[in-house]
């Protein structure tokens, strides 16, 4: 029997009594307009839509009607991984299992398992076949906010090894040098469904060179990214001698053949983004994109691009870019101070949400916006970096794209589109509150709503919530009153949508953004409308808000 719930506005979260896996063979088979992603997990399928795309009812209604094929043959194929095991929550889950530690890796090493599907982020398989004696632990009351990569781990009765540095909420009982996703390696993850799976103990001498987790340096620029607390306070930008000088150029409407920007300040955190990459979270890979898809829109088509140009996404603002030719610009999102300043040396004040011209060799400053936490940049003709799966956007999280910004990096602008700069509308309101005011986010009840206590919605909705520092694209870490739940049981890991509402079992509820990972274990209490997510992107540390049941 088909059974369905809706995730959100755009999106359905479907079971199917143990057949995850043909259900979403079947749902992929109907090529249904409008859905992005069709995610298995352990027992249900994700499908996600374009927001306000597809009538949800009339697509339940389809999904309910199908024939389900015959399930597929899993492989053969073996993965042996060599483990040393030395994880963090060795000892909590020996008492746990009322096991000695070695007596836990010797029983998970034992076993054989099977990879399920791919999930959480790139390459991260789920693995069936845990010895029963730990198939009981159950994941931490609070998750980590960082897990190394190459970290082994189980929980709810499953085993996986941690494909990249991410949040993470599983008991860590060692590491791999294996590498578990690679983007540049054909097939890019290590792992895929149906093979079998074995762990080989071994100790630190014969796993050298690995470790735990690459030092910065060795993951070069493949970080996670910073958390908002972690970016801290940078200055205002260089002087303009710091800056040096570019050659003048004539000036205009148009961006110039050949252009390119120069980043002399990023600022804390700035990435290159557009749309993202809709159609692989099936293989783990998380759509990402712009935290905060409307900005980004308007600012291209201010600046005279297709809505999914790529842009650049400032995080706190206080860059400052040089333009090797004329460009016409646009900034939007977190207002902030917005500078041109001339290859002579003079400084023109310029306003954001408007088209504006840097002349060549000109420098724009984008400075430290006063609410809000996201600006974005938009040239005309788009930043042209390489794709990734079909996208330019960088996943902080995941390590696909282009990596996080530095100072001198050089960014090829692509050619402008044919014909002259649409008009584009004046920006409204952004929406953002004022200091000391709770930003109110609407929620539609979630797919998982009846594993909370009566009354758990109500006092989401009546309570005020402040963003934790602990937040970043992944999500925001929210404080606030607990959530209590009226099952003590693990949830098997599904698919999530940008918007939800986890709550671990510490009841404190996580708010899913962009780079968030595809499948999760955390029941969803509610999830965010579409139309409010991008104002949940531009909440920073120390933000409040409130939610409202629609």
């Amino acid at each position: 029997m088909i059974r369905v719930r809706r995730a959100g506005d755009a999106a359905l979260l479907v079971a199917a009594e143990g057949r995850a896996d043909a259900l979403a063979a079947a749902i992929v088979s109907q090529r249904y307009d409008g859905v992005l992603d069709v995610v298995p997990g352990a027992e249900t399928v994700l499908v996600t839509t374009e927001p306000g795309r597809v009538d949800l009812a009339a697509l339940a209604e389809r999904v309910v009607a199908l024939t389900l094929p015959e399930a597929r043959a899993a492989t053969a194929a073996l993965a042996e991984i060599p483990v040393v095991y030395d994880g963090p929550d060795l000892a909590e889950v020996a008492r746990l299992t009322g096991l000695s530690v070695a007596e836990v890796v010797a029983r998970h090493a034992a076993a054989e398992y099977r990879v399920g599907w791919l999930g959480f982020s790139p390459g991260f398989g789920y693995m069936t076949g845990l010895d029963p004696a730990l198939a009981a632990v159950p994941r931490l009351a609070e998750p980590r906010v960082r897990v190394p990569a190459g970290s082994v781990a189980i929980a709810g009765g499953l085993a996986a090894v941690y494909s990249s540095t991410s949040p993470g909420g599983w008991r860590l009982l060692g590491r791999t040098p294996a590498v578990l996703w690679d983007a540049e390696r054909d097939p890019p993850a290590l792992l895929s469904p149906g093979m079998r799976v074995r762990f080989r103990a071994v100790d630190e001498t014969q796993n050298a060179p690995a470790a735990i987790a690459p030092t910065g340096e060795e993951m070069g620029r493949r970080d996670a990214g910073p958390t908002h607390e972690e970016m801290g306070r940078a200055d205002a930008g260089p002087t303009h001698e710091e800056m040096g000088r570019g050659d003048a150029g004539p000036a205009g409407g148009e961006t110039e053949p050949g252009a390119a920007v120069e980043v002399i300040r990023p600022g804390p955190l700035a990435t290159v983004q557009d749309l993202g990459r809709p159609g692989y979270a099936h293989l783990g890979v998380p759509r990402a994109g712009a935290a905060d898809q409307a900005s980004l829109r308007l600012a291209n088509r201010l600046a005279g691009n297709p809505d999914g140009a790529a842009a650049l996404e400032l995080t706190l603002g206080r860059a400052v870019l040089r333009f090797a030719a004329a460009a016409r610009v646009a900034v939007t999102g977190a207002p902030a101070a917005v500078t041109v300043t001339g290859p002579d040396g003079a400084d023109r004040a310029a306003e954001p949400g408007v088209a504006l011209t840097v002349p060549a060799g000109g420098l724009l400053r984008v400075g430290a916006p006063g609410v809000g936490l996201r600006s974005y940049v938009a040239v005309r003709g788009g930043i042209d970096v390489a794709a990734a799966l079909g996208s330019r956007s960088a996943d902080v999280r995941s390590g696909l794209g282009p990596a996080p910004l530095r100072p001198g990096d050089l960014l090829p602008v692509g050619p402008p589109p044919a014909g002259p700069p649409p008009a584009a509308p004046r920006p409204g309101p952004a929406g953002l509150p004022g200091p000391g005011q709770p930003a109110e986010l609407r929620v539609i009840p979630g797919p998982r709503d009846d594993w909370f206590a009566p009354g758990a919605l109500a006092l989401l909705c009546g309570e005020t919530y402040v963003v934790s520092p602990a937040s970043d694209r992944t999500g925001l870490r929210l404080d606030g009153p607990a959530l209590p739940r009226a099952r003590g049981d693990e949830l098997p890991s599904e698919g999530v949508v940008t918007g939800a509402l986890q709550v671990p079992p510490g009841g404190r509820p996580i708010l899913l953004l962009a780079d968030h990972p595809v499948t999760g274990g955390y029941p969803v209490i509610a999830v965010v409308a579409s139309a409010d997510i991008g104002l949940a992107a531009q909440l920073r540390p120390g933000s409040k808000i409130k939610f409202v049941r629609v």
